[in-house]
């Protein structure tokens, strides 16, 4: 196949026997969503190039070498979203859903873009579940997020696998006051920093602190640390964090390296991390962006969110053996009929049975060949349970039914009584 004809590196097929356990994630954090009273907005992939330098920062990496901005035929740049924060800001500002100071609990879910060096758990397009809060400026809705991911792992069985880290980057002005304490250290080893800290010291100097070089890493040893410039607000907030932690029994590390990547965070940030999945090991990663909402046009609003990466939980639940053994099963019942009236009768009690078991996992295989081939179809399906109809059932209005796992002999129902029967053995297990 020519190279044209084939997916953009990075940018990955999601197969049918992949699916499953993407549902599976995705569907278990809606529930948890809903649960919490969380409502679901859903974006544009492409937007104004202008909204993500304004919002994300023009000297951050994203902006300067990993989105993927075209102009359109009318002559302005647009851009694939690479995260979706600032999108949902710009929605709800579009919108005015958060005016008048309406707190806001928002979710969403979908591809975002950046052109990195696709490796493991890392591509150029990637999927993820975010959540964005409006008007609620308090500690105890960095709680309810962070509260709300331990529940999360909790459900998936992933709580050994991870760790919590925690920082605070105080107000802009105190920020403001420890860059240029940061600055001037690291100027004074500047020739002791690796080539990207060097450009990062010149640029966006918090960054510095995100770096892996070892022998840049030794040098911040000794480097000032942002929570001897904390204010007084930012100090009392992530103290009642942290206490409201305390009180649910969640476990944390305080990172004092920890800056996030995007310049409109304040005040709290977090990252979830693992070492299961190599050097991709943040997997669930927010914080507070209170002055993002003015940035944008919009009048002070106080807001909180976080992103998840889904591939990067999915590679997790496979390989810590997290997958739950139902998925494996797409079919639950697989109903094979032979002759033409009896694929007719089986079309018709299909669809009785589904009106009485509207959760059942039902499959008919009418007319596709022998009684063995459609056996062996049925088999490697996965189901349970063979329902078998052919011209002596049909004259007896009864159909086989045949256990495919496990001990079992073959018996026949009656058609008035296949629903009861299933429910019991396959719906209440």
């Amino acid at each position: 196949m020519s190279k044209s004809l084939q997916a953009i590196r990075g940018m990955n097929d999601i197969l049918p026997e992949q699916t499953p356990l993407w549902r599976y994630f995705e569907g278990t954090v809606a529930r948890l969503l809903d649960n919490y009273g969380y409502r679901q907005i859903r974006m544009p992939i492409v937007e104004f190039t202008e909204l993500f330098k304004r919002s994300i920062g023009e000297v951050t990496d994203i902006v300067e070498k990993e989105m993927y901005t075209f102009d359109d035929r009318n002559g302005d740049s647009l851009t694939l979203r690479p995260e979706g924060t600032a999108a949902c800001v710009r929605a709800v500002l579009e919108h005015g859903i958060t005016g008048g100071g309406q707190v806001q609990k928002l979710w969403y879910i979908g591809p975002m873009f950046r052109h990195e060096r696709p490796q493991k758990g890392r591509y150029r397009q990637f999927h993820q579940i975010g959540l964005e809060v409006f008007n609620l400026e308090g500690p105890d809705i960095d709680a309810e997020l962070i509260v709300m991911t331990w529940r999360l792992w909790g459900e998936l069985g992933l709580r050994d696998a991870v760790k919590l880290e925690l920082n605070s980057l105080g107000t802009s002005e105190s920020r403001g006051r420890y860059r240029e304490a940061l600055v001037e250290f690291l100027s004074a080893h500047v020739d002791k920093l690796d080539e990207d800290s060097q450009r990062r010291l010149k640029s966006n100097p918090l960054r510095v602190l995100d770096t892996k070089h070892p022998e840049t890493q030794a040098i911040l040893v000794d480097a000032p640390k942002m929570a001897d410039y904390l204010d007084d607000e930012s100090r009392a907030h992530f103290e009642g964090l942290k206490a409201r932690l305390d009180a649910v029994g969640i476990p944390y590390v305080i990172n004092p390296k920890l800056v996030r990547g995007l310049d409109y965070y304040s005040k709290t940030v977090f990252e979830w991390v693992t070492d299961k999945l190599g050097a991709q090991g943040t997997v669930c990663a927010g914080g507070r962006y209170d002055g993002l909402v003015e940035q944008m046009g919009g009048k002070p609003t106080p807001g909180v969110g976080f992103a998840m990466g889904i591939e990067r939980l999915v590679l997790m639940l496979e390989a810590l053996d997290k997958v739950p053994e139902e998925l494996a099963r797409q079919v639950d019942v697989y109903l094979c009929a032979f002759g033409e009236a009896a694929e007719l009768a089986a079309l018709a009690l299909s669809e009785r049975v589904r009106d009485q078991l509207p959760n059942l996992r039902l499959q008919i295989n009418a007319g596709a060949g022998s009684f063995k081939s459609q056996f062996k179809k049925a088999d490697k399906s996965g189901a349970l349970y063979a329902l078998i109809l052919g011209d002596d059932e049909l004259a007896q209005q009864v159909v086989g039914f045949k256990p495919l796992r496990g001990q079992g002999e073959q018996q026949s129902i009656a058609w008035d009584a296949l629903a009861a029967h299933l429910a019991t053995c396959v719906v209440q297990g």
